[in-house]
Formats: structure tokens, sequence, C-alpha cells
């Protein structure tokens, strides 16, 4: 089975609301970035500090020892450490909670959840599964800091709680589903309850329809808030469309502008910029790493700056030289080379630092046809002179 589901519960926000999205996002990589990875690592380190302090699972020398290892990790860091702490802590407040009520508490953690009675093929994990008494606990773990994240309406959570309620109802007399969000780099917790008849409900009348749709590729396009983290928004002609509405308005005269038709600008201009920004960024892909050409448009070097290759063997050359500290030195930082030319004058600074400074290649970039730079012709050999240079 795949490791993702095509309508998995993260991407729930997208396909309910754009059904088509879900199965034409099959033909583009499902690339994942840095701060994906390192929030993988982060639920790594939770799980397994879960499994000490509120599961139970591992014993105390087992524990060390993936802590050590996990403690060597790349992504590691004692600050990723404290906030897992904060949430370890968090949960354990929660757990704690449900065994004040009900001895018997159980506690699951990264559990598979199955939710495909109501989505095609749905499933995924849930961080945290705590049942007691009569309350169904689903928590989650979301590391990043870019974007607060509310359990209210999170269709998420929702599916989770859907996904335990199927693996579960039939063994625990819950009534009531609690979902939990915790962020704690941005010290949020958030949380939404329902009954398991309103879950139930909003399952069969909301999802399922759209699920259905989504699983054939059919529905309408809708583009929103929700195609941020989608794979063809770039290139979706819909939210083109959408954001191509703003053509309708008259530039000519600024004052012939009404407080209604600015305001509608203003309201649309961030959904704009991104969709801008999200142009470039996928074009530029396109260009530089797959040969893409675009009527008008060429990749070039980028603008360069100058730089020391290496700033401790600038400053020996240069106090040799008779400069003292002060001359050569911003406090606690050499002068950068402008200025340090200015020190030196051009002629001294070339014949005591030309071997210590070089001008990388630029990075490549987009322009018009009608920029004087000259233009890159092999993709291939764009790759090789510039693999230094990417971010």
């Amino acid at each position: 089975m795949a490791d993702h589901a095509i309508l998995s519960a993260s991407a729930a926000h997208r396909w309910i609301n754009c059904p088509p999205s879900a199965r034409l996002e099959q033909q583009f990589p499902n690339e994942t970035s840095s701060y994906a990875a390192e929030g993988t690592f982060a639920h790594a380190l939770a799980e397994l500090k879960l499994s000490r302090a509120v599961a139970n699972t591992v014993k105390p020398s087992t524990f060390k020892k993936k802590l050590t290892a996990l403690q060597k990790d790349p992504f590691y860091s004692p600050g990723l450490e404290e906030y897992v702490d904060q949430y370890v802590a968090q949960v354990s407040e929660i757990y704690l909670a449900s065994v004040a009520k009900c001895k018997d508490t159980l506690v699951l953690l990264e559990q598979r959840l199955d939710f495909s009675h109501w989505v095609p093929g749905g499933f995924g994990t849930g961080d945290v599964i705590i049942i007691g008494d009569d309350t169904l606990e689903v928590i989650d773990l979301k590391y990043g800091k870019g974007i607060p994240v509310s359990a209210e309406n999170n269709p998420q959570t929702r599916l989770y709680g859907l996904g335990a309620i199927e693996a579960f109802g039939t063994l625990y007399d819950f009534s009531k589903v609690r979902m939990t969000i915790i962020q704690p780099r941005l010290d949020i917790i958030s949380t939404e309850e329902m009954s398991v008849g309103d879950l139930v409900y909003w399952a069969t009348n909301t999802v399922m329809g759209a699920a259905e749709k989504a699983w054939k590729g059919e529905g309408e396009f809708r583009p929103g808030d929700h195609c941020q983290f989608c794979r063809i928004k770039a290139a979706c002609r819909a939210r083109a469309e959408e954001n191509l509405r703003l053509t309708q308005y008259d530039f000519r005269e600024p004052e012939l502008l009404t407080d209604e038709e600015i305001g509608d600008i203003l309201t649309r201009a961030d959904e704009l910029m991104k969709w801008v920004k999200d142009i470039q960024e996928y074009a530029f892909d396109q260009a530089y790493n797959h040969g893409k050409k675009y009527d008008g448009w060429k990749l070039v070097e980028g603008r360069s700056v100058r730089k020391y290759i290496d700033e401790a063997k600038v400053a020996e050359v240069l106090k040799q030289a008779g400069y003292s500290d002060g001359d050569i030195y911003k406090p606690k930082e050499l002068l950068g080379i402008t200025a340090m030319e200015k020190v030196t004058g051009k002629n001294t600074f070339y014949q005591l630092l030309g071997g210590l400074v070089i001008k990388p290649a630029g990075k490549p970039t987009l322009v018009p046809e009608s920029d004087k730079r000259p233009e890159i012709n092999s993709t291939a050999s764009a790759a090789e002179d510039f693999s230094n240079v990417l971010d």
C-alpha cells in the first residue's frame, strides 16, 4: 500500500473544497522541504519521549539508547528538544486528566487510522489517541511555526477522529470526540469537541460527496486559501483566472476607482501576490531544471557580489602590511570588500588581497529578453556551473 493516501487527511481542506485537484496533483512530483523533514524528526523524537512518559512502552535503557541516537541526527538541536518536551508535557497533562476519571485509560502513539468508510482509500496516522471514560482524545503535533493551525472546523483532525471511531467505537463506550492541535513553537493549543453523532453527520453530509468526486477526479476547481500547499497551484488555470479578475479595473486614473473597488483589490492583493510568486518559482524550476523555454524569457546568470575566501587570512595579510585592527575591522567584523578598498586603495587592495577574493557565479534568474546579459544556453552546463550557489 502507498505511504500516502491520495485523499489524505492532511490535504482534506483542499480536496473537500476543490475535489478535482487531488487527482491532478498526482501528475506533479511530491517534493518535500527541509521544514517537512525537520517536522518528521520532531515527531519521531516526540513519539520516543511519549513512549516513556505516557505510554510506558519503552525500557529506560532502550529509551536512553534511542534518545542518544536521535540527538546525533542533523535535525537535532537543544531548542527543538525543548519544544518537543513542551509538547510532551502538554500531552501528559491531557493523559493524566483522563486517568483521573478512568484508571483504565488507553493511550496509543502513531496509530494508523482508516477512515475509508467515508473517504475512498482514506487513511492517516494519529500522533496520540487517548480513550478514557466517555471521551476519545485525538492529539496532533504541528511543529511548524509559520502558520497557526486551529482545531476548530479542522478536517484533518476530524478525519483522524473518524478513523479512531471506526477502530475503537465497538470496543469502547465513548460518546464524544475531543480533537486537539498543539503547536509548541507558537505556544498554541486549540481544541474542538464534538459528539460522535455530529462528527459522523459531518462526514456523511460534507465529506463523502466531495471525497467521491475527488477520487474520480470530478467536480469544480475552486481557488482559495487551501491552494497554499497544492502541487498544481502555480499551473492551475482556475487559480489564474480568479487572480486575473483584477484586470477588470481601469487603472488609468486612480481617482476613478471607488472605495468599494479599492477594498475589493486590497482583499485579494495578498492572494494575487502569492500567485505571482508561485508562478515565478514554478517557471524558474521548469527553465532551470527541465530546460523549459518561455516566449520572451531566458535564463541568465544573476547578480553577484565579491566575497573573501578566508577572512582570517585577509586580516593576517593586512596586519603584516601595517594596517591596525581599527583600520580593517568593524566592531567584531571584518570590513566588506568595498569598504576595505577605501581603506587600502584599489591598487594596494589587489596587490595584497587579489588572490583572496572571488566573484562567484550569480544565481540563475528569468528575465525579459531585452535584458543585456547573455543567455545560458545549456541546462546541463547551467546545473554544473551553478550547483554550488543554489539555495
